[in-house]
């Protein structure tokens, strides 16, 4: 091939993989330990096209858990919701829905008309309910996310990261446990059609439980998705594949990955975690007082590995936690026992300031006031 032939082949090459190549990222935690176990470009920013939802949802569910909205009830459907560009429910202008079948509509289909209105009934419009997604997620340490809607659709400032995904699917299983099974829901049928779940996982990787799948022509396609074996769950996230069959296919050789690399480190942490237990530090189940604020800094799948994070933030912020009580927490869901790792018996002041203190140290803590169940 002549010089210039090569160069000109070179180049074409290179502008139809460069797009798709910069809009890939990637990252698998372990998602009761937080350890990252692989990254690429885990900090760059992400459209995240309709991971998005997975937002939305925690926003509702927090106004479910607050008496804002109920799952039987109807929410209106306006012009601008009915408006969404696909994928979508179908929904009129004038329209009622049912809060619980626009959950599953988010988590099936995708249903960015659906979305809209659970913004509006949160929120009044969906701008108004974006900025409340945004301010919502730096609370929960999603330091480079910025949303616009409640979609997913696109928007050049839409965009997020890949460890903020991961930081997302963590909050949305350990604050709402009991709505999370949603997201595990393989089908779903309304106005005489039957949706099904675009996350394919479900049916085709062992312990996949959730979450979510998105794409739009600025992001490739992007997955989400929350892994169960035995005592191990993995978090991950891809952005930017070029098919969702090259999506899965990564994601579950990560996936891969990562579990025999946790199978290991999670061996030695429960075995130090066990050895430690003989210390002189107080252990409440849920029976301890509840009156006063407390911090949380884990939710994890076994009493001991709760534990053992307790007494670590203990030990990292010793002047705010020295006095508090440790309190692991059993939560009951369709997904299995969760153990909410606290320390209880704190002032508001030393609640704020130890969580500031552990999130300078790269550790999850939630400040919790004495009405937070």
């Amino acid at each position: 091939m002549r010089t210039g032939a090569w160069l000109t082949c070179a180049v074409l090459l290179l502008l139809a993989a460069g797009p798709v190549q910069a809009r890939y990222a990637a990252m698998v935690v372990d998602a009761d330990t937080g350890k990252v176990l692989f990254a690429r470009h885990a900090d760059l920013p992400r459209h995240p096209a309709s991971l998005t939802k997975i937002m939305t949802l925690y926003m509702v569910f927090e106004a479910l858990e607050q008496g804002k909205l109920r799952l039987d009830e109807t929410i209106p459907v306006s012009r601008h919701a009915a408006g969404q560009a696909p994928s979508s429910l179908g929904l009129k202008a004038g329209q009622q829905v049912k809060v619980e079948d626009a959950i599953y509509a988010l988590v099936t289909r995708s249903a960015n008309d659906a979305a809209a209105a659970l913004g509006e009934a949160v929120a009044g419009t969906e701008y108004k309910f974006s900025l409340k997604m945004t301010k919502r997620a730096r609370k929960l340490g999603m330091k480079h996310t910025t949303f616009r809607n409640a979609s997913g659709l696109p928007h050049r400032k839409q965009v997020s990261t890949a460890r903020d995904m991961v930081t997302l699917a963590r909050a949305v299983r350990r604050d709402f446990p009991e709505y999370y099974h949603y997201f595990s829901v393989k089908a779903f049928s309304y106005g005489g059609r039957k949706h099904r779940n675009h996350n394919k996982l479900l049916a085709s990787y062992e312990g996949t439980d959730g979450i979510k799948t998105g794409y739009i022509r600025a992001s490739g396609y992007n997955l989400v998705a929350s892994v169960q074996r035995g005592p191990y769950r993995l978090i991950g996230v891809v952005f930017g594949g070029k098919s969702a069959g090259s999506r899965d296919i990564h994601m579950k050789k990560i996936l891969d990955q990562a579990f025999d690399q946790v199978e290991r480190d999670r061996a030695r942490f429960v075995a130090a975690a066990k050895a430690a237990q003989g210390e002189a530090t107080r252990i409440a189940l849920s029976s301890a007082r509840d009156t006063d604020w407390k911090v949380q800094v884990g939710a994890f799948s076994e009493l001991a590995a709760a534990e053992a994070r307790a007494r670590e933030a203990v030990s990292l912020a010793p002047h705010q936690l020295s006095a508090a009580v440790l309190a692991v927490a059993p939560v009951t869901a369709s997904s299995g026992t969760l153990y909410r790792a606290r320390l209880m018996n704190l002032s508001e002041s030393e609640a704020q300031s130890a969580c500031a203190a552990l999130a300078k140290l790269n550790m999850d803590c939630v400040a919790l006031g004495p009405t937070s169940s």
